[in-house]
């Protein structure tokens, strides 16, 4: 007798284009959420677009996000319960949304996403990713209800985020081919559909990285469908799996030996570009990776990430260290063989 279950969780609804931001009452009440909602964003977002979504709504509070954590996560929830609020929307990049998709989660209520800068594919995935001390937590969650991009917002923000969001849909590539592994070797869960998913989302920035230029609202548009697709392939596999594999924990690692040094996009491109290399050699794709993230302006080595060649080589080698997750770099990665590696490859 067949008795599988799956329970996948999407959102209702996703709105991205121009000007949509001032959309994000009509999204609410299309959900038919109702009462007053939590208005959950940090400075700069605030400043850029807080009072048009305040506008959309008869009473509204707002809590203000200043660093990323789980004291923040309580710190929200606080709020939340002294407003009586109903729902949560989230404004910003990936503080104000992973915060605010933990504490939703904790206090079971509904929240939707607006994002204003395509930094990463949280935006409407099932999971946060949270720092805490030398490391970074991915937790589960339930996706938002809605996600509202607004293109004209994301065309205007930072350029490196947008290359830092590039940059961690190109990485999808080098999580599927561990997701496949982990599958071969260990019998981990696998989904077809999710890794083909993020396989396609990974190809629409390699095959349109040319096109992906700053300033240019179409740019806004192709990263924010892709990020879409990156956090339903995850919501599909009810794992972060099919956007995180070794390149990720390479990433984290570099997060505890030199915290702050560049962006989370920017440290798994680079690191894709390793891990693609080890799973199929030199002949392997790793140059389409390489040059893809360089016609978008990521970087592609250990200096342009503003860290020396032995901090790079560490984080390879011991990155297995960070989490019982199956991938390339499993068991370890000699010195002898990371540098071979990153040197072959011009990222050291």
């Amino acid at each position: 007798m067949f008795g599988k279950t799956t329970w996948i969780k999407l959102p209702r609804n996703v709105l991205v284009g121009h000007g949509v931001v001032d959309q994000v009452g009509a999204a609410v009440e299309e959900l038919s959420l109702a009462g007053r909602p939590l208005l959950v964003t940090s400075p700069s977002p605030d400043d850029i677009a807080g009072d048009r979504v305040r506008a959309q709504f008869e009473d509204v509070a707002t809590t203000t996000v200043d660093e990323a954590g789980f004291s923040a996560v309580g710190e929200v929830i606080e709020a939340a319960e002294a407003a009586d609020a109903t729902f949560l929307v989230a404004l910003g990049g990936g503080k104000p949304i992973d915060i605010a998709k933990m504490a939703a989660d904790e206090l079971g209520l509904g929240f939707v996403s607006v994002p204003t800068a395509a930094s990463h594919d949280g935006i409407v995935s099932g999971r946060s990713s949270i720092p805490e001390g030398d490391t970074r937590h991915s937790v589960a969650a339930d996706p938002p209800l809605a996600v509202i991009a607004d293109t004209e917002l994301m065309a205007n923000a930072p350029w490196e985020l947008t290359t830092a969001g590039c940059a961690d849909i190109i990485s999808n590539y080098t999580a599927v081919k561990d997701w496949r592994l982990a599958r071969r070797l260990k019998n981990v869960e696998y989904s077809e559909y999710a890794a083909a998913l993020s396989e396609m989302t990974a190809e629409m920035l390699v095959d349109n990285a040319d096109s992906i230029k700053q300033g240019l609202e179409e740019s806004a548009w192709v990263v924010s469908k892709a990020l879409v697709s990156s956090g339903v392939a995850m919501s599909i596999a009810e794992s972060s799996r099919p956007a995180s594999g070794a390149e990720h924990l390479f990433s984290h690692q570099l997060d505890r030996i030199a915290p702050g040094a560049a962006l989370h996009g920017h440290q798994v491109g680079v690191g894709s570009i390793v891990t693609e290399f080890l799973h199929t050699g030199e002949n392997g794709a790793w140059r389409d990776i390489r040059d893809a993230l360089r016609a978008i302006g990521a970087p592609t080595t250990a200096a342009e990430l503003g860290v020396d060649d032995d901090t790079v080589i560490e984080a390879l080698t011991t990155a297995h260290e960070i989490r019982d997750r199956y991938t390339i770099l499993s068991g370890g990665v000699s010195e002898d063989a990371a540098r071979e590696v990153a040197s072959f490859t011009g990222v050291v």
